[in-house]
């Protein structure tokens, strides 16, 4: 009997795990018995961001549920806020109720810099000085592209796990999928993730002309992959337009104006598809709005970011259910250096399954019906455009 694809995929992503599963393969017998081996030793926790990011909630919660399931915090369900994308109220709530002997969440360890250059330097530096003469911080989690770049470089000895960033490599956080580059750093990587969420949108809609939008800038190119996004194009034999403007600026509002534009202009160069990339101007309250000129052209879209936007108006992107995988593998790589592993020495390989997020009021905006093999692979379905 062959296969099936979804067993298929269930061992490629077990695969990078084996040498975690080997390290506390005792571990994971109960929560109880992870709590009994553990070191006695109290893990004190810091958070660093570039700034607030929906993805950065999901993965925060996935951690903790994780952490929960091996006994290294009593409670891992810490909601995560409506209509917002702030992971500081997360942060407080873990402080105060996450429990547990083995690790804290250090209540005042939480640096975000909002997005602005200025305050993501005095962090870095307020952080690095707390680490090397307080000594009261054990493991930071370090999420995003600036959290990771500012943590990989720094001459800290304890402990780096860096998450939910485009692609790692690319942001020059690590040397290679297979090596960190140093003993204290491991940043978990998907290869080739948005490379194959473009691969699944051309096998559903077999669009010839893929419309793209984003800041020709080195930080603009590497934070949506721009070389998979290519890579793809190049292997499908599919013809790739874009439309770049100034999307980094202060006021959001500014930037949904200036992608809308540029959806028009996608819109008029006569694209089949867009890929819909990490965009400032990409807001739960602009979203509706800067996707008017492709809906109105009965044009598809596929959201790189997830199923926040999604919910807020694009036809299709990743489920939530990915996301909270990515947190849990993160807590497993947490576990294991609470073990005693060496993060240079863990897989950084996570590779998730295929579930879907769908907007069925986009769908229908669209003229498209979705068939049934693609409405199995849906997990989260969106009535209207929020």
């Amino acid at each position: 009997m062959p296969l099936s694809a979804s067993f298929l995929r269930t061992i490629r992503r077990l695969l990078p795990l084996i040498p975690i599963v080997c390290l506390f393969s005792a571990v994971l017998k109960t929560p109880e018995a992870f709590a009994a081996e553990a070191s006695p030793k109290v893990w004190r926790i810091a958070y660093v961001e570039g700034g607030p990011f929906v993805d950065y909630q999901k993965i925060l919660r996935g951690i903790a549920l994780g952490l929960q399931r091996m006994g290294l915090i009593e409670n891992g369900d810490v909601p995560v806020p409506e209509n917002s994308e702030d992971v500081s109220a997360m942060w407080a709530w873990l402080s105060a109720n996450a429990g547990g002997t083995t690790l804290r969440f250090l209540p005042d360890g939480f640096y975000s810099a909002d997005w602005d250059a200025a305050t993501r330097q005095a962090n870095r530096e307020k952080l690095l000085t707390r680490i090397k003469e307080q000594q009261d911080v054990d493991m930071v989690l370090a999420f995003g592209t600036w959290g990771g770049q500012d943590l990989a470089s720094a001459d800290i000895d304890i402990p780096v796990v860096v998450a939910s960033v485009t692609n790692a490599v690319e942001a020059g956080i690590i040397p290679s999928v297979e090596d960190s580059g140093r003993d204290n750093l491991v940043a978990v990587i998907e290869p080739e993730r948005f490379k194959h969420q473009v691969m699944l949108f051309h096998d559903i809609f077999k669009f010839k002309k893929l419309g793209i939008a984003y800041e020709d800038s080195s930080s603009g190119r590497s934070s949506i992959a721009l070389n998979e996004l290519e890579s793809a194009s190049r292997e499908l034999g599919v013809e790739l337009l874009v439309c770049n403007d100034i999307f980094d600026v202060d006021d959001p509002a500014l930037a949904a104006a200036r992608l809308k534009s540029c959806h028009a202009k996608l819109a008029e160069q006569g694209v089949d598809a867009v890929y819909l990339t990490y965009n400032r101007g990409m807001q739960p309250n602009t979203i509706a709005d800067v996707l008017i000129p492709l809906a109105e052209a009965h044009i598809p879209t596929f959201s790189q970011t997830g199923e926040s936007d999604v919910e807020h108006g694009a036809l299709l992107s990743i489920s939530q259910t990915n996301t909270e995988e990515e947190g849990v593998f993160n807590a497993e790589l947490m576990a294991a250096i609470i073990n005693g592993t060496k993060p240079r020495e863990l897989s950084q390989v996570f590779e998730s399954s295929v579930s879907l997020a769908l907007n069925l009021r986009m769908a229908t905006l669209i003229g498209w019906n979705p068939p049934l093999e693609i409405l199995a692979a849906v997990d989260e379905f969106y009535q209207e455009m929020k």
